[in-house]
């Protein structure tokens, strides 16, 4: 009784390092495009939005937008992406007033579904007096589960 009893606490341990493993090989798939700031004070016409993009045509229409006020997708760490492998996952939030606005994105997958959770960060103690619209850009392997955002 003591082996059995062993032997699954064994095979428990094994299966949750596993899991932890694949969380982290997850993650080293996620590749930043760009994060920061649209200046703009809403000329990009980009309205608080979680987007996942799937076509080159999406992809230039948004980079179109984004650089409309600043070139903003100059400080991207690229903007040839290869759909056929790849899917964008880019979110704005709405436009504030101050700086020291951020986003972050915690993507996990799970065996339904890849998570999408979007980190909201406000500025501590006196900010710039700054019209600002966070984003954060990221690509993914193209993924066979939906994306869904909480």
């Amino acid at each position: 009784m003591h082996k059995l009893m062993g032997i699954v606490i064994l095979l428990f341990a094994l299966n949750c390092k596993s899991a932890e493993n694949q969380a982290k090989m997850k993650q080293e798939n996620i590749i930043l495009i760009g994060k920061g700031n649209l200046y703009g004070s809403g000329a990009e016409g980009v309205e608080k939005q979680n987007l996942v993009i799937t076509t080159t045509e999406e992809w230039k229409d948004l980079l179109n937008k984004i650089n409309a006020a600043n070139k903003v997708s100059d400080s991207f760490s690229e903007t040839d992406i290869d759909f056929s492998e790849y899917t964008v996952i880019a979110v704005f939030d709405e436009i504030k007033n101050s700086g020291g606005h951020s986003l972050n994105l915690a993507i996990q997958e799970t065996k339904e579904k890849i998570l999408v959770e979007v980190l909201r960060k406000g500025p501590n103690g006196i900010a710039t007096s700054v019209m600002t619209q966070p984003y954060y850009i990221v690509k993914i392997p193209k993924p066979s589960l939906p994306i869904v955002f909480e």
